[in-house]
């Protein structure tokens, strides 16, 4: 493999240096650094990041490719900024056996694009009653560390028990989608002031925190790991936050849409703001920045839920709940998180890199920039700003609620140990 020279980059937003990428690993890096015969990558002004990691992104393969497939999927990964995204079980057939994860594996491994980490069911069939084949999915090829039931919750309290119970065996976690299904049935948006006044149903902030209010306890009772997939309300920040204070080994997400778009959208009856959980209040929005920056909020995971277009081009209430967001995430984040001053850029690396890359056991990711470390590595023209066009997307599906809004922020390039899978903005 050629060598890269990537000169002049401000390496997690720090000052200006040159990175020697040779073969799959960084070489060297200094100020003035020069490689006979390597490619030069200018990149003055540019922030250089360790490849993203996603621990939430739905793939949609198998069963569901008018959606979604690994490869267009990890192309959409690439985009973005992404080395290493970890994909959810609900697909069809469930991923609730070491056969289906596989599948997923391999269709990663071939991709080319991003490493795929498949994600296990909890449950079989998320049908919420008896436990799927976890530790035959640990221990298949595809080596599973994460388990979810990702767009159902695991609601029954023994079941979840004996999850978290059996994947401490080997320091796995249980990802849960903390939705009480009895308080949520007909639900449309979050309930409040807007979906009282459009006579839609609501989704009560409660039916999240319950449910993360019984899981930090039963983690602290089992002593294992808990980790809270898109976390979207006030309340589950303070639940959280003071699971942490008690020495609970909880982790949690927030979703780019949910630090950014409010439930005021839905006004508007367009179904590209149909999402699980939904869109919240601002003081919600506020609550979830201030939380990521503190730290209470571990992570940003995309929550990528792509949607053919007639799932999406219909009335409200038939409308398909979700939101792609790979390619869009970093550019959210910037603007949220960076230019409000909430976050640098090193902890930006943090919290969508070394964290997410260590709760999921990412081997390879989320890895410093330093000599030595694997050349997972995401270059982004921070300066840039402009509006999001869906036309252009890697990813197969359209249903972004950005279209026509100006964000800051592109990713030019990316590495995935070494290889560049982006190049000026276009997939290699």
């Amino acid at each position: 493999m050629s060598k890269t020279l990537i000169r002049g980059a401000k390496v997690l937003g720090g000052e200006p240096q040159d990175v020697l990428i040779d073969g799959g690993t960084v070489a060297e890096v200094g100020v003035g650094l020069s490689a006979e015969g390597a490619e030069v990558v200018e990149a003055e002004g540019k922030v250089l990041l360790p490849g993203l990691v996603d621990l939430h992104t739905h793939l949609r393969e198998p069963g569901r490719e008018d959606s979604e497939t690994v490869l267009t999927g990890t192309r959409a990964a690439a985009s973005g900024g992404y080395t290493n995204v970890f994909a959810m079980a609900n697909t069809f057939p469930v991923a609730d056996t070491a056969g289906v994860v596989e599948q997923v594996w391999r269709l990663g491994k071939e991709s080319g694009y991003c490493d795929v980490q498949p994600i296990g069911a909890v449950t079989v069939g998320l049908e919420g009653s008896k436990l799927a084949e976890l530790g035959a999915m640990h221990e298949s090829a595809a080596g599973v560390t994460v388990f979810s039931d990702d767009g159902k919750c695991v609601h029954d309290a023994v079941i979840m028990r004996r999850a978290l119970e059996y994947v401490k065996a080997f320091n796995g976690v249980v990802a849960q989608h903390a939705q009480e299904p009895r308080l949520t049935e007909g639900a449309q948006m979050n309930e409040g002031v807007v979906s009282a006044e459009l006579g839609l149903g609501g989704w009560p902030a409660v039916a999240e925190e319950s449910v993360i209010a019984r899981d930090v306890l039963l983690a602290e009772h089992v002593g294992s790991r808990v980790h809270i997939c898109h976390l979207s309300t006030a309340g589950s920040v303070e639940i959280v936050r003071w699971a942490k204070s008690r020495g609970i080994d909880v982790t949690a997400e927030v979703t780019p849409h949910h630090l950014l778009l409010t439930d005021e959208l839905v006004r508007s009856y367009n179904p590209v703001y149909k999402v699980n959980p939904p869109l919240r209040t601002e003081r919600d929005v506020m609550a979830l920045r201030e939380a990521l920056a503190d730290g209470t909020i571990d992570i940003v995971a995309t929550d990528h839920a792509p949607h053919p277009h007639e799932d999406k081009d219909c009335e409200w209430a038939a409308a398909a709940m979700g939101m792609v967001g790979l390619e869009t995430a970093l550019s959210v984040v910037q603007e949220t998180m960076v230019d409000t001053g909430l976050l640098d850029w090193a902890g930006v690396a943090d919290r969508m890199s070394f964290k997410p890359a260590r709760i999921g056991q990412a081997t390879g990711h989320g890895r410093p920039v330093s000599a030595g470390e694997p050349a997972n590595l995401t270059l982004v023209d921070t300066a840039y700003r402009g509006q999001v066009d869906p036309a252009g997307f890697a990813s197969r599906s359209r249903n972004t609620p950005y279209e026509g809004r100006e964000l800051p922020g592109r990713v030019t390039h990316t590495w995935l140990r070494g290889k560049a899978t982006l190049v000026d903005g276009k997939l290699t």
